[in-house]
């Protein structure tokens, strides 16, 4: 059984997609993906690894031409929305040597803002430095993002999104080698961009904190498995479907989690 959210009216849609087929070499990664994501809403996208989960968001940000198929946000093709998505890739995608200062980096945010050959002005680094303060960094503006921590660099990488003031966001395992205060912080920024009526899908690997973390669940292995209310979504059997075999070490892990935090709340009660 297939759990889907799909609004009524179209106008309701930030992101749809329709028999969405990417692939490599001819060979599909993704296959017949029918979603639509509702404003507001903070999805997880799960799944194994090369269950094609990158794959769908590098799609959506037209970095990959579908095989088949279509993706429209607010209504109109993926292309001619780029101003209103914001990326953030997965860190081992990005070259930290290249030559940038901290405040270069989340500034690269502005530029769908800015006219053709046009700099960026007062206000651009006014707002440059707000999203730096949201993550916490601004003593760090000035220093090459080469020097910084793996989750000092994701920090950054945030604040870019931040100050891009776009409407979707589209992360790619934000978490993946980050400290836990840079997690806990990742986290309120999610929650405050729902707030403030955002639209955020996370690639994410860890079901334990799933069920805490996101609204929304798109469970994916190539085809989408399942996409709905966190509760409707996260279930063993279609957990089983997406993971298979593989599941039953997470299973165990999400128990032992589970039980450690009946613990914790007992001991503080």
């Amino acid at each position: 059984m297939n759990v889907t959210a799909r609004s009524q009216d179209s106008t309701d849609i930030v992101l749809e997609t329709h028999d969405l087929t990417v692939a490599y070499d001819k060979k599909p990664v993704l296959y017949g993906i029918d979603v639509a994501v509702t404003p507001g809403q903070l999805v997880g996208i799960m799944g194994p690894n090369g269950a094609g989960k990158s794959t769908l968001i590098k799609a959506i940000m037209g970095l990959l031409d579908p095989a088949s198929g279509w993706i429209q946000i607010f209504g109109e093709p993926n292309t001619t929305q780029r101003k209103r998505v914001s990326y953030v890739p997965q860190r081992r995608e990005v070259d930290w040597d290249f030559p940038v200062t901290v405040m270069d980096v989340v500034l690269m945010g502005r530029y769908g803002h800015l006219g053709l050959f046009r700099r960026p002005g007062k206000r651009d680094r006014e707002i440059a430095m707000e999203a730096l303060e949201k993550v916490n960094m601004i003593p760090y503006a000035g220093r090459q993002i080469s020097n910084l921590s793996g989750g000092q660099q994701q920090r950054v990488f945030l604040a870019r999104a931040l100050a891009q003031e776009a409407d979707l966001y589209l992360m790619d395992e934000p978490f993946v080698g980050v400290d836990a205060a840079t997690e806990s912080t990742i986290i309120q920024l999610l929650h405050d961009l729902r707030s403030n009526g955002k639209t955020i899908l996370v690639v994410h690997h860890d079901l334990p904190t799933a069920r805490n973390y996101f609204d929304s669940l798109l469970l994916l292995n190539m085809r989408m498995i399942a996409f709905g209310p966190v509760d409707e979504v996260f279930r063993e059997d279609l957990l089983q479907r997406a993971y298979g075999g593989r599941l039953t070490i997470l299973s165990e892990v999400a128990e032992e989690v589970g039980e450690k935090s009946k613990v914790d709340v007992s001991a503080s009660s």
